[in-house]
């Protein structure tokens, strides 16, 4: 298995590549930051790298605005090695965490930063035409003329992302940008985020260790662990079709079962649990009899009710989350585990109370047989 894991690391079709990184490593003295890394990014795509704290996420985005070079392998824009090419020359700009703008500046002047510093110089007059269009492109004219300080973490976040995109770069790189914002901030900058990068057409890549964040925001995800691609795919993909317990555990809540297989066909596999339970699934990948593994089963996808077919199961806690309600429930032989009930099943039933014992139950597809690294 190569770095690019499970899934492809190419672009996605019909797309020209403008970024890529190949066999890419870097090393810190004895530690590898990053190990064999292959991903070619289209043009236009907003990609994630997802993972957390030092699995190598940064590293790969550092490596590709220049501030990183390899230790081995090749960094490439535009289909030319830029290994050995300056971070302000690359047609490439990045939004940091913190912002890195500059206190004593004025907005107008934080965002017309980097076109002061090109050569040959801009007219004043071209200058001042760029920052304006990117001031209506954030939602900031009217606020040009004031100090960083005078702004909310929302503004500034707005402020750094016009510097950035006011050079009109080809790859812009954003280093979990939202990360000092609180949630529902958040959840309106990540709106802004996915209309901006398509109003422009510059192509994003965001480093997060926010799955919620990932998800609504990427045309592909990146799951990184110990500076390696595990799985590269679309939400959706890595959401149905996790490679092993770390991709399933990373990306959504997920139940999870120890166990080996007793038997493999096309289609399904049987399963016998730790616990002594039987289990029929899917495999995510070829699997032998004899292997060890674990059952994965999404929380939204088992069905509770009073009476019916299913696992007897006792409600041990219950928390309304507004959408849904999670219920943590005691299998004789299975032991604890998450449901998800949908609020509308909660409106038509009525809601199930702590110690109510209920029968549980889950589609054959909604069991995945999952390596357990």
């Amino acid at each position: 298995m190569n770095s690019a894991g499970y899934g492809s690391g190419a672009a996605p079709k019909n797309s020209m590549i403008i970024a890529e990184l190949r066999g890419v490593s870097k090393r810190f003295g004895e530690v590898c930051a990053a190990s064999d890394l292959n991903l070619s990014i289209g043009e236009g795509e907003f990609l994630s790298f997802l993972g957390p704290s030092g699995c190598g996420k940064t590293t790969a985005l550092r490596m590709l605005a220049g501030f990183e070079t390899p230790t081995e392998g090749d960094v490439l824009l535009d289909g030319e090695v830029v290994n050995n090419l300056d971070a302000h020359v690359r047609p490439v700009n990045m939004v940091f965490q913190h912002y890195a703008l500059f206190p004593h500046m004025t907005v107008a002047q934080n965002i017309g930063y980097g076109l002061r510093q090109i050569r040959p110089r801009i007219p004043k007059a071209a200058i001042a035409e760029k920052v304006g269009k990117a001031l209506a492109t954030v939602r900031l004219v009217g606020l040009e003329d004031r100090r960083i300080w005078e702004l909310s973490g929302g503004q500034q976040q707005r402020v750094a992302l016009a510097r950035a995109i006011v050079n009109e770069p080809k790859l812009l790189l954003l280093d979990e940008p939202m990360a000092a914002l609180d949630r529902k901030l958040r959840k309106e900058m990540q709106i802004e985020l996915q209309n901006l990068q398509r109003q422009l057409g510059i192509t994003f890549v965001l480093v997060t260790h926010d799955q919620e964040e990932a998800l609504s925001m990427s045309d592909r995800i990146c799951i990184m662990r110990d500076g390696k691609i595990i799985q590269i795919g679309s939400p959706q993909e890595l959401y149905d079709r996790p490679r092993n317990r770390y991709v399933a555990g990373f990306v959504g809540t997920s139940n999870f079962f120890d166990g080996k297989v007793t038997g493999a066909s096309q289609d399904l596999t049987s399963v016998l649990l730790q616990n002594g339970a039987e289990v029929t699934g899917r495999a995510m990948a070829e699997v032998s009899v004899g292997q060890e593994i674990c059952i994965s089963v999404r929380p939204e996808q088992i069905r509770l009710c009073r009476d019916g077919e299913g696992e007897s199961v006792v409600v041990l806690n219950r928390i309304f989350l507004g959408e849904h309600t999670e219920y943590l429930v005691m299998h004789e032989t299975l032991g604890e585990f998450l449901v998800l009930s949908p609020r509308q099943s909660e409106l038509n039933d009525g809601p199930f109370n702590t110690g109510d014992a209920l029968s549980a139950a889950w589609d054959v597809s909604a069991a995945l047989v999952l390596d357990r690294n």
